[in-house]
């Protein structure tokens, strides 16, 4: 798979997320934050498990322990970002959760730089800034006080920062995306629902209501989405990922003005285009730059 083909699956998941960010905000009016983890990742799970047998079958190889260590690691740092998302998004507002999740996008070079002395192309610090400027606008340009919830998810974008660089790192050295996929799923589901049993109280109707949103977050902004992202991951970098993942908060944006009616201010489309700009730039400069150096 080309680099560009490995942007496009990521872009692809960031408009996925963005689509489903109401869904998952409007199902904490009827069921507890750890159980609609648990049910969306298991959902997810049983979405992608056929993909991952057709994978192991047409695989060369078989996967070491090693391996499944790591997808169990990786499990561990999804689980912890959607649980504090999910928490968070119970205490704060849409706008702030929706800029400080974004924070990943800056997270992710400082942090594959601190832990792996891992520096990415020059031109992912400026797009790194770029996107998260834009993130700013689009959520409104302004951050209400912060409460409990907000640090919460700014725990999130760390946690998803830390899945997104060793997502890359691990699927890359393995070659298969899609069972680490399934194993995250499962190690997120069987973690949220026994939290959920020992926290929450379960009531089958409450589920009920929250059908449609528990679908739609199991099957597409998980099953689908998270495995575009172990897929795409594998054939690009951490820090470019991030930016392209960024998408979710102009998608999110479209997405709420085509179905929801709601408006774009003028301060929310320039975040738009910041947002825009970063994405080509991190997919544009590089190439140019190695196609400069390549001439006679």
């Amino acid at each position: 798979m080309t680099h560009g083909r490995a942007n496009i699956l990521l872009l692809a998941a960031g408009a996925i997320w963005g689509l489903g960010f109401v869904a998952q905000s409007s199902a904490m009016s009827s069921i507890g934050p750890f159980m609609f983890v648990a049910v969306r990742f298991l959902i997810a799970a049983l979405t992608v498990l056929p993909l991952a047998h057709r994978e192991a079958r047409n695989a060369p190889g078989k996967l070491e322990r090693s391996d499944y260590f790591g997808y169990v690691f990786i499990g561990l740092l999804l689980f912890a970002g959607a649980a504090f998302q999910q928490i968070g998004i119970m205490t704060t507002s849409v706008t702030n959760s929706g800029f400080l999740t974004g924070l990943y996008v800056v997270m992710v070079p400082f942090l594959a730089v601190v832990l792996f002395w891992q520096w990415p192309h020059p031109v992912v610090w400026p797009c790194a800034m770029t996107a998260l400027a834009g993130i700013y606008l689009l959520s409104g340009g302004k951050l209400e006080g912060l409460a409990i919830g907000d640090w919460l998810t700014v725990a999130c974008a760390a946690f998803w920062a830390l899945q997104i660089i060793f997502i890359n790192r691990i699927a890359i050295r393995s070659g298969r995306p899609i069972m680490l996929a399934l194993v995250q799923f499962i190690v997120c589901g069987v973690l949220g629902l026994i939290i959920a049993l020992a926290t929450e109280r379960i009531e089958l109707f409450a589920m009920l209501a929250a059908a449609p949103e528990i679908l739609f977050a199991g099957i597409f902004s998980s099953g689908i989405a998270f495995t575009l992202q172990a897929v795409g991951q594998r054939f690009t970098t951490a820090p470019q990922a991030a930016i392209m993942l960024s998408s979710e908060a102009l998608f999110a944006a479209v997405f709420g003005a085509l179905i929801l009616g709601e408006r774009i201010s003028f301060q929310g489309a320039i975040g738009c285009a910041l947002i825009f700009v970063a994405m080509i730039a991190v997919e544009l400069v590089p190439a140019l730059r190695s196609r400069a150096d390549v001439r006679p």
